[in-house]
């Protein structure tokens, strides 16, 4: 029995006491699951009309996400469709954002200047989340990490296929990373590094570094372009485009699994990885970045406990969600 009062759970058990006139739903033979989360989404918002429905939200909800961090959103449009649902008036999962990336254009010249641009950031656009990306010199980096720490803001950073750059993420105190470490195998002293700096680490297997991206090894074996419940959900002319014709690679020519199993070490060693599939396909490309981390020798219930309660805690939501 799980009892929900209010929109959450408040008791789980075999001899839970149902209140009286409690509407009342029988799961036997069924598995119950927290929302999943995505750590890295991309929900592509329109940057026109601001729309009545997002296909993205929609697709993601129909397969089961219920939370997402787009990360760079590249816009402000993605804030008032997250206020839309948050009163709602559009359905959709908790599309929490980074914002616009924090770019090298902002020339930081010191932490202060790095203060004033990342308040407004927290004021202004009220995220709680924000992305450098490739931010300008190691100083300027350490202001924006100084800075966002006394705003009490969580820094995530572009990989950038710069292993050298990755490092002094870790070091400098960045509190994620997104995209796969460009190297595929991971060795114990950065294993080491990303589990004792509590990296909130997303590989992004679908757009997998080192070698073909992950997701076309799905769209090679699977067909999409006739899944029912995905063809529901998201504009034809969208999913022709992405299903209809695809690059050809041979399996042994796919990195992901390797980088999935680096990041499996990284979870024995006490450190954090996430599920996100970066828009690549709404909603069905979650589990597939799912099925990709599972090809790096993960059991069902760590990549399951990876897209749910580790996605929370990474996104600093785990007190209400995961």
């Amino acid at each position: 029995i799980v009892l929900v009062e209010d929109g959450r759970i408040v008791a789980v058990g075999r001899d839970v006491h149902i209140p009286e006139g409690a509407q009342t739903l029988d799961l036997a033979d069924r598995y119950v699951l927290p929302g999943y989360i995505d750590t890295h989404a991309h929900f592509r918002i329109s940057r026109e009309v601001p729309p009545l429905q997002n296909a993205a939200f929609l697709a993601n909800l129909a397969y089961g996400v219920t939370t997402g961090m787009d990360v760079q959103p590249s816009t402000v449009d993605l804030l008032a469709a997250q206020d839309r649902v948050d009163a709602g008036l559009m359905l959709g999962p908790r599309a929490y954002s980074t914002g616009p990336g924090v770019f090298s254009n902002n020339e930081f010249r010191s932490k202060a200047h790095a203060l004033n641009v990342l308040q407004r950031y927290r004021d202004g656009y009220r995220v709680r989340n924000v992305k450098a990306y490739i931010s300008g010199s190691r100083e300027q980096r350490q202001w924006l990490v100084q800075a966002a720490r006394e705003l009490k803001l969580m820094p995530t950073t572009e990989g950038a296929l710069d292993m050298k750059l990755d490092i002094t993420h870790m070091i400098d105190g960045f509190t994620g990373l997104e995209h796969a470490f460009p190297v595929p195998t991971l060795h114990h002293d950065v294993i080491s590094l990303a589990a004792q700096t509590r990296l909130a680490y997303t590989p992004t297997l679908l757009v997998s570094f080192g070698g073909p991206w992950g997701e076309n090894y799905f769209y090679t074996h699977m067909n999409p372009h006739d899944d029912a419940k995905l063809r529901r959900f998201t504009p034809y002319a969208s999913l022709a485009a992405r299903t209809l014709r695809r690059a050809y690679f041979h399996d042994r020519e796919y990195v992901h699994g390797d980088i999935a199993a680096s990041a499996r070490r990284i979870v024995e060693a006490g450190g954090q990885v996430g599920i996100g599939a970066h828009g690549q396909l709404q909603g069905l490309g979650w589990h597939w970045e799912l099925w990709a981390m599972a090809s790096g020798g993960w059991d069902n219930l760590e990549v399951l406990r990876a897209g749910t309660l580790t996605g929370a805690e990474m996104l600093g939501v785990d007190q209400d969600l995961g």
